[in-house]
């Protein structure tokens, strides 16, 4: 879906209320403006050189903005440009924290809090802090091994990937030749990504057979983990500085150390199979929930994107094993496990000829429909909340009938959503106005020249305007809690036990106050997610 000028506000208020001001007007140029040169982007902001350059040190530092080379005539040329999703994933770190703990425990969980703090590290730095985190809170000495295994646990999980190329080239899209369109296989090799930042994302991204690659240290005549080895003298928390910015050659210093991340993308897969399981027992029980963990906990890796339609094929064997194995297996048989798989895939995919118990036959989860019924429970929660009960049933109605793109006439709908006639033309015109349905006038020709008002649902206009909603919803919400915390500064600056009369009154205000807008947020974003992300 297409940011908005809603989103953008809320992601620059992320970066202002991280990174400071002038760190934030950079980004919003970035944001607005789309990819700029060093040159341009001084220009745009008004600020001087040293600035901006600090700037983007800090936003390509904490993976918000991505440079790149694209020639122009002047030659090839460095240019920025914001990540959007990335930014919006710095108040997800929790989220991403409690992922780790629940999958591999704590001690992992303490690693990636030192990348998503830092933004990227190196092995050696993360092993540095995880030593100086465990002298800081016990007596006892982490042994080094035990990091270096939890690192590498990581790494396989996919929870940690090696960073993105400093420049990588963006070379020009295919051009297509007259009206022709390639068909069938051709068509997916030929296929670029949509954007100029999804296109950029792909160029500097490793190869996966690197991206998730650990160099160990017996290596020692590979020259990258020698430079590796010299950069890691560095100590954990100096920042990195890349003295050739100037000349637009932004981290070629450092192209030979290997630099490590956190994964966004396993952890927004995570969280997007965590709503689907979700879904499914709220809609089904706990054994289809069983069942669905363990298709995708054995497909994960499978998964080239995050937003696929459906899971990796599995074979019945291979599911029921993986159910066997799981912690919450409520003893299911095989057969109730074949129930669940055609409940949740439909029909099958079939190699061989179709039996119950032919080996061939694959089962692969509908994950894009259960992601359907979650964004189409959460707007008609809204209708509902906003509109009413009868609302709600009409809006329910056309929603159904959107995929086969029906009209319906205002009588037709007060009759099938069981809405008074009266009422009925008053909620759709609520409706209309606020952009939740779409209204189209017929001309009847008949003894009498009448109109006639005919009425659906355009999910994907419908849901865009959703999403612009909840950027707007989170963006005050994070500005109103700044505020608060503004107003009751002198209350938080004050020691607890000085806290008396009135003053003890504002603190437990603005502490009953920052939770209630805290679980809001986390809802919301929990929103946000369900139609951005998933």
């Amino acid at each position: 879906m297409t940011v908005t000028n809603s989103g953008i506000q809320y992601a620059v208020q992320i970066i202002t209320k991280h990174f400071g001001n002038l760190v934030a007007k950079v980004c919003e140029t970035l944001l607005k403006s789309g990819p700029l040169n060093l040159g341009a982007l001084i220009r745009s902001t008004a600020l001087t050189p040293q600035q901006v350059k600090n700037s983007l040190l800090i936003l390509v530092q904490h993976n918000c903005v991505q440079p790149f080379t694209q020639e122009s005539k002047a030659g090839l040329k460095v240019q920025y440009i914001a990540v959007y999703d990335n930014i919006l994933h710095r108040l997800r770190f929790a989220k991403f924290l409690a992922v780790v703990a629940q999958e591999l425990g704590d001690e992992c969980k303490q690693l990636v809090a030192g990348l998503l703090e830092h933004g990227r590290l190196t092995q050696q730095q993360l092993m540095d802090r995880a030593d100086q985190k465990s002298k800081s809170d016990s007596t006892e000495v982490q042994d080094v091994s035990a990091a270096q295994e939890n690192f590498v646990r990581l790494v396989n999980a996919r929870f940690v990937e090696r960073c993105p190329a400093p420049e990588p080239l963006l070379e020009e899209p295919p051009e297509q030749e007259g009206p022709k369109k390639p068909r069938g296989k051709s068509a997916k090799m030929v296929q670029v990504p949509e954007t100029i930042e999804q296109r950029v994302l792909a160029a500097a991204r490793p190869m996966e057979a690197i991206r998730f690659l650990i160099t160990t240290e017996s290596e020692t005549d590979d020259p990258l983990q020698k430079s590796e080895n010299n950069f890691s003298s560095m100590g954990v928390g100096e920042k990195r500085k890349f003295d050739d910015l100037d000349s637009e050659e932004h981290g070629s210093n450092d192209k030979g150390v290997i630099l490590w991340r956190a994964n966004f993308e396993q952890f927004i897969r995570c969280l997007r199979h965590k709503a689907c399981i979700e879904s499914v027992r709220a809609r089904h029980d706990d054994g289809a929930a069983v069942v669905l963990r363990a298709v995708l906990k054995a497909t994960r890796n499978q998964e080239t994107k995050v937003k696929t339609d459906y899971s990796g094929p599995l074979k019945m064997d291979a599911i029921y094993e993986e159910v066997m194995d799981s912690e919450a297996c409520p003893s299911l048989e095989q057969e109730c496990v074949r129930a669940h798989l055609r409940l949740l895939c439909g029909a099958p995919l079939v190699t061989g000829e179709y039996e119950d118990e032919n080996e061939d036959v694959l089962y692969s989860v509908d994950l894009k429909k259960i992601i359907e019924l979650l964004q189409n429970d959460e707007v008609e929660s809204i209708v509902l909340k906003r509109y009413g009960k009868d609302a709600y049933r009409i809006f329910r109605l056309l929603t159904s009938q959107s995929n086969a793109g029906r009209f319906f006439e205002t009588d037709k709908i007060s009759e099938m959503a069981l809405v008074d006639k009266k009422e009925t033309p008053k909620i759709l015109y609520k409706l209309w106005k606020d952009d939740y349905v779409h209204m189209e006038k017929l001309s009847l020709t008949a003894a009498k020249q009448s109109q006639v008002m005919v009425w659906k649902v355009h999910k994907s206009i419908v849901w865009e305007h959703v999403l612009d909603e909840m950027y707007h919803a989170a963006y005050n919400l994070v500005k109103r809690y700044d505020h608060e915390r503004e107003e009751n500064k002198e209350v938080t600056n004050t020691p607890k036990e000085k806290r008396i009369g009135e003053l003890e009154k504002k603190a437990n205000r603005f502490l009953a106050v920052r939770k209630i807008m805290a679980s809001s947020l986390l809802k919301l974003d929990d929103a946000l997610m369900l139609f951005h992300d998933f």
